[in-house]
């Protein structure tokens, strides 16, 4: 029996300032996070939008903070983000998986997977730091139908 789906408003917190202090307090918290710009608006093929980069930390140990200072200091390698920053302040904002946990059946990964088409969709291509293809929820009845405020990043 196919689950019923709810439409659940997905709103972002304040943004940020991409620094370490800010980024320091999410050690050890699971979640999605999203990189945007100050001002550059990057123009989509649907629209434009200031959102760089969507990414997740799916175990404690290499947390949100961990992953967030990985990109701050150019570990993570996304030359896209590390040249950014050089031309512009950039800001974040972050989900806690903790709070999607009772409408959220799935895995993390597919919760960063569902994002990330959902901007495709809207958008038109992946964000542009973005470097991976080929993300899918396959064969899942999603009970959530997320209505993801974008315009946050506009």
């Amino acid at each position: 029996m196919k689950k019923e789906t709810s439409d659940i408003k997905i709103f972002f917190d304040q943004p940020k300032s991409f620094e370490l202090q800010n980024i320091k307090a999410l050690m050890g918290l699971t979640g999605l996070y999203f990189i945007f710009t100050e001002k550059t608006k990057i123009q989509y093929p649907f629209k434009k939008s200031r959102l760089l980069y969507i990414g997740m930390s799916e175990k404690k140990t290499n947390s949100m903070g961990n992953r967030l200072n990985g990109h701050f200091s150019g570990k993570s390698k996304n030359l896209g983000l590390v040249n950014y920053r050089k031309v512009e302040s950039l800001f974040f904002t972050y989900i806690n998986f903790e709070m999607l946990r009772d409408i959220w059946d799935y895995r993390i990964e597919d919760l960063e997977s569902y994002f990330i088409l959902d901007f495709v969709e809207k958008f038109g291509v992946y964000p542009i730091c973005n470097n991976k293809s080929g993300y899918e929820i396959l064969d899942k009845e999603i009970s959530a139908n997320f209505k993801i405020d974008w315009q946050y990043f506009e």
